[in-house]
């Protein structure tokens, strides 16, 4: 609707922030008890979380909600990556490294299009990209903050407070960028698109959205913790199809033969890296005296 991105990445934040506080002040659930060392070690998971979610508001804003989607679908590959470059190093099963395999294949056949060849929306691969990249260093550097703070009951970090701090600190990471990148053409832009839509339909769509994108994600860190990470992986992987199956009718956004083949087989690779990355290793066998 408004060609302002960081500025709705950076609305669709204050709507989660407005939910912790309603739920703070009215006793609904227990506020943080956070030190500065808990709030310093925070940041970084607040600084790529800021990334992760700019970074599909900017994709789905210059391309089509469906290939942003479809692009995201590779973050297994980012994830791996990251694992084995930054310390703890974490080593997967082969399975695991395996489902890659159709993953980035079923990514490439999306982009491939009927008598066109490979045909990317390149600013849209590359924000969908850096979405993924953030996504994937936000998991691996915040998950033993994560646990240290939901570990101390004293300091009320439940999953649903985690979440709310890492919120408020990407909020914090957000603003700069807007005054930066948009500030000056901010004004313009609403005008613009308030003359084509209305305001009042533009603040309810990025209220909207808000509100949904941060319930979801409070919801998927609570029911991680609940239900395990591999019922998590299912529902994850239902939901990327009903997100692009959704996009493509709602929006209109036309689907050819190989981006459904395509987008297929990278989902379906995504479930099973999920499922072969939980695969413990079997215990070494002591040896009898």
């Amino acid at each position: 609707m408004i060609h302002a991105h960081w500025f709705v990445a950076c609305a669709q934040l204050v709507v989660g922030m407005v939910w912790s506080a309603v739920m703070w002040t009215t006793g609904m659930r227990k506020k943080p008890n956070l030190n500065a060392a808990d709030i310093t070690a925070c940041i970084p998971i607040g600084l790529f979380a800021c990334i992760a979610h700019a970074g599909s508001v900017l994709a789905m804003g210059v391309g089509a909600v469906s290939f942003a989607q479809i692009v995201k679908a590779c973050e297994p590959v980012f994830a791996a990556v990251i694992g084995l470059i930054v310390p703890p190093i974490d080593v997967k099963p082969i399975l695991a490294y395996l489902m890659l395999v159709p993953i980035i294949g079923g990514v490439g056949l999306a982009c491939v299009k009927e008598g066109k060849g490979v045909d990317i929306n390149v600013t849209a691969f590359m924000y969908a990209s850096v979405a993924n990249v953030a996504a994937a260093l936000k998991g691996k550097l915040g998950g033993s903050v994560t646990k240290a703070l939901k570990g101390d009951k004293a300091k009320n970090m439940d999953s649903a407070n985690v979440y709310a701090v890492m919120n408020i600190i990407s909020f914090l990471f957000t603003v700069p960028m807007v005054v930066i990148a948009e500030l000056s053409t901010l004004g313009e832009e609403w005008e613009k698109a308030s003359a084509e839509h209305g305001a009042q339909a533009i603040i309810t769509n990025i209220a909207l959205s808000g509100f949904f994108y941060y319930i979801y994600n409070e919801f998927a860190f609570a029911f991680t913790a609940q239900v395990g990470a591999v019922t998590s992986s299912v529902l994850n992987t239902a939901k990327r199809v009903i997100i692009i199956v959704v996009s493509a009718v709602l929006f209109q956004e036309p689907m050819e033969q190989n981006t459904i083949i395509g987008s297929g087989i990278a989902i379906c690779g995504t479930f099973g890296y999920s499922l072969a990355s939980k695969v413990k290793k079997a215990a070494p066998k002591k040896k009898k005296a």
